[in-house]
């Protein structure tokens, strides 16, 4: 468990995530074929976005940011106008529950009208940064339309992979091979390399963190298609496309992430009642891991960074504590950007600011360390000092009760 928090942080930490309407617009730039679709904010617009496609039947989409829509009943199909305006009356408003979302759902509130497809046959591409070999790695299956970690950890000789040299880029017998390896018609091998060679364009060109086709349809009249789309993007890259933060929906993000996006600060929400208040994301890991050795659960992945300021400081404080599910908070922090002795005023001053209620332990560690534990100390409010990341978890875990 410990390790799939650890790759749910750091995916989430670093990407922006876009809707399934906008990646296919963005896709289509780049030559990948989607399907014919409009979207719809009302149940009256889906119905006039059925009338203009023009075709029976049409599926209706709910637009989120989770995967397993289908399976949670956003997605559905319509044989009318008339049936999709009924459909879009439903789901628009409905709160969706996916195995992605948890057990609160996410309010759906945009819809995508699309081109129902003669489906033959589905597959599965994705392009991902690997992160053991810093390569991207493109990946197809013939398993499309399941979840692909399902994929992977049942039959993962099922999932093809292409490590790309970014110096050469992927190459066109790449491509092909893993054409040949989804056993695709003849006749249709070369248009599918040409399919997967744009989609690596659009991967590089946007600084993407992740493209996912799930999945590539095969059509009845020979047709590759992306029936699905997923597209994050690397933060860090986001000042080369300053038009990128534009597809940002805020509805789609916890609230306490945004305003710690405001102060450039790491923030995840769990599901524990341990608040972490860290600075580097490799002892932000170390410290949930020993939270769960101790027998508690973290609340939050919270990191304030190498150069963190006062005023930072005093913001990750007031995120902390704006959980209510929060019943300790753990603040360990190794001083060598930051001095331990302005973090511990920074918390002092936040803590006397919002009034702190719940037990804070405070370990600190690094440069200025002694100024910083006096100022703890001396402040006269609920806090106390652990001698080390075990000390400090065995602490918290028992104030947290």
């Amino acid at each position: 468990m410990a390790a799939n928090r650890r790759q749910g942080c750091l995916r989430s930490v670093d990407t922006m995530k876009i809707h399934e309407y906008q990646a296919k617009e963005l896709l289509k730039k780049f030559n990948v074929p989607v399907p014919r679709g409009l979207v719809a904010q009302s149940p009256e617009a889906a119905y006039q976005a059925a009338k203009e496609l023009a075709c029976a039947p049409v599926v209706v989409k709910a637009q989120i940011h989770a995967g397993g829509r289908g399976k949670g009943g956003g997605v559905k199909l319509a044989k009318s106008a008339e049936e999709a305006r009924e459909l879009a009356t439903q789901m628009l408003g409905m709160k969706l529950v996916t195995h992605q979302t948890g057990a609160e759902g996410r309010e759906v509130r945009v819809l995508l009208i699309e081109e129902g497809l003669p489906i033959d046959k589905e597959f599965y591409l994705g392009i991902v940064l690997d992160r053991a070999s810093g390569r991207p790695v493109f990946m197809a299956s013939a398993a499309g339309g399941m979840d692909i970690e399902e994929v992977a950890a049942k039959t993962p000789e099922k999932i093809f992979k292409e490590t790309i040299d970014p110096a050469v880029g992927f190459r066109p017998f790449q491509a092909r091979k893993l054409a040949f390896a989804l056993e695709l018609p003849n006749e249709l091998i070369s248009s599918a390399a040409k399919f997967m060679q744009s989609l690596y364009k659009a991967y590089e060109s946007m600084d993407a963190s992740l493209v996912e086709i799930n999945p590539f349809l095969l059509t009845k009249d020979n047709r590759l298609i992306a029936l699905d789309a997923k597209i994050n993007f690397d933060d860090n890259a986001l000042f080369r496309h300053p038009d990128f933060r534009d597809l940002r929906d805020l509805n789609e993000e916890e609230p306490l992430e945004i305003e710690a996006s405001k102060f450039d600060l790491n923030y995840i929400k769990l599901d524990g009642n341990i608040a972490c208040m860290v600075n580097g994301a490799g002892l932000a890991m170390a410290t949930m891991d020993i939270i769960k050795l101790a027998g508690g659960e973290p609340a939050n992945f919270l990191d304030v960074g190498g150069g963190a300021s006062q005023e930072r400081v005093e913001a990750a404080f007031r995120i902390l504590l704006a959980d209510p599910h929060v019943k300790a908070v753990l603040i360990n922090i190794f001083g060598g950007i930051v001095r331990c002795d302005m973090v511990a005023r920074g918390v002092v001053g936040a803590a006397k600011n919002l009034g702190v209620q719940v037990p804070v332990v405070v370990r600190l560690e690094g440069t200025n360390v002694e100024e910083g534990q006096r100022v703890i100390r001396e402040s006269g409010l609920n806090f106390t000092v652990a001698s080390g990341m075990k000390d400090a978890a065995e602490k918290v875990v028992a104030l947290a009760g």
